[in-house]
């Protein structure tokens, strides 16, 4: 029973109510003004159903009153692009009046009903109701005077869900707006990857260096040595922080653009940083750097750093080359560092799986392992 009559409780029931009210204030405003052709107003909505914006103002008004909970009810609220979506608009529009019409016309007659049949009951003849002024007075009635406003409630609560449907139906998405909702959702997972190797990049570099410099300053006992660890334990540190304002920013403003984050005109650094460590650096760049495109110098630049952070991370301070060359419409890049005692596997880490990612991610390749007794890093990215 407590079921049954659930609905009542619920707003959804009223406004989805006076969404199928609204559409009937026109059509009585024309009876009032010309009762002899009802027909007109349902006429009327063939070429109103053919303007574009008619679809999203019924989607605002179908969302708002017919799932006003549902954060994804499936309806849209885009104009009709294309002359399906004006079809459907029509169809959605007759279809609304027609359930309207029925709608009123229960709300206005069945509580009548009641009305009457009550007034049987109570010894008194209907009057000017068709049918109900042929019955006899009886106090009977009274048994069946309550069945008109179930008969209401069930209809008002049917009515609904079927208006409801018809609104996912005829106002849905297209396939082209799904396709676009697809394309949106895919964009979105993939700014959130690479926000989870930004972060994983630039904190695990600045951690790592930190972590090699702090022991190293511990075991030289050296306070010209400790005083240079400190610093660039501080230097790393910033620079890890102004990463991460900017990761914090892409995530606060989607349109924030891109072109503050590091590029490998930036690499200066991320060599002084493993220098400071203990790491012998020997790096030698090849052709035009700073006119690389921004997303090629840019991915180009996280995955020296991370190569690098795998370097002090496995290996320590050992002699590290670094080669960068830009020609051929290619960039190459090339980290090679004796191999460690404990060989790193080519899945283990995130590390290695993200400089593969970020080179898949531009059409390029990259190759990590052992090579001729040293480990190698190398990433090849089109530039073109």
């Amino acid at each position: 029973m407590a079921r049954l009559l659930r609905p009542l409780l619920r707003g959804t029931t009223y406004t989805r109510l006076l969404h199928l009210w609204v559409p009937m204030l026109v059509v009585s405003v024309w009876l009032f003004v010309v009762p002899s052709t009802p027909w007109v107003p349902a006429l009327f909505l063939v070429p109103l159903g053919l303007v574009p914006a008619v679809r999203r103002g019924e989607g605002v008004q179908a969302r708002l009153l017919l799932t006003p909970c549902e954060p994804e009810p499936g309806i849209s609220e885009a104009p009709a692009a294309t002359w399906r979506d004006r079809l459907r608009t029509v169809l959605w529009l007759e279809l609304r009046m027609l359930l309207g019409a029925v709608t009123v016309f229960a709300s206005v007659w069945l509580p009548v009903l009641c009305f009457e049949l009550a007034r049987c009951a109570w010894g008194e003849a209907p009057d000017g109701v068709p049918l109900l002024d042929r019955l006899p007075a009886h106090r009977a009635w009274a048994l069946l005077a309550p069945l008109p406003l179930i008969a209401l409630y069930g209809l008002v609560v049917g009515l609904g869900e079927l208006v409801t449907a018809g609104a996912r139906r005829l106002l849905g998405p297209s396939a082209a707006e799904r396709l676009a909702a697809l394309e949106e959702r895919t964009e979105q997972l993939l700014e959130r990857a690479r926000i989870a190797r930004e972060l994983h990049d630039s904190i695990g570099h600045a951690l790592t260096v930190a972590v090699v410099q702090a022991g190293a300053a511990r075991a030289a006992a050296d306070p010209e040595f400790t005083d240079r660890a400190l610093g660039a334990i501080e230097e790393t540190g910033r620079a890890a922080l102004e990463d991460l304002e900017r990761v914090l920013g892409v995530l606060r403003e989607a349109e924030r653009p891109v072109s503050a984050r590091p590029t490998l005109a930036d690499a200066g650094r991320l060599l002084e940083s493993a220098r400071a460590s203990g790491a012998k650096v020997d790096a030698e760049v090849t052709g035009p750097v700073e006119a690389l495109p921004g997303p090629v110098s840019r991915e180009g630049y996280r995955i020296l750093q991370e190569a690098l952070t795998n370097v002090l991370r496995h290996a320590g301070a050992v002699a590290v080359r670094v080669r960068v060359t830009v020609g051929d419409g290619t960039l190459a890049l090339e980290v090679r560092n004796p191999l460690p005692g404990a060989i790193p596997g080519a899945g283990r880490g995130s590390g290695l799986r993200g400089i593969r990612e970020r080179a898949a991610l531009l059409g390029g390749a990259a190759r990590t392992g052992p090579d001729e007794g040293d480990w190698q890093v190398r990433a090849e990215l089109p530039v073109g």
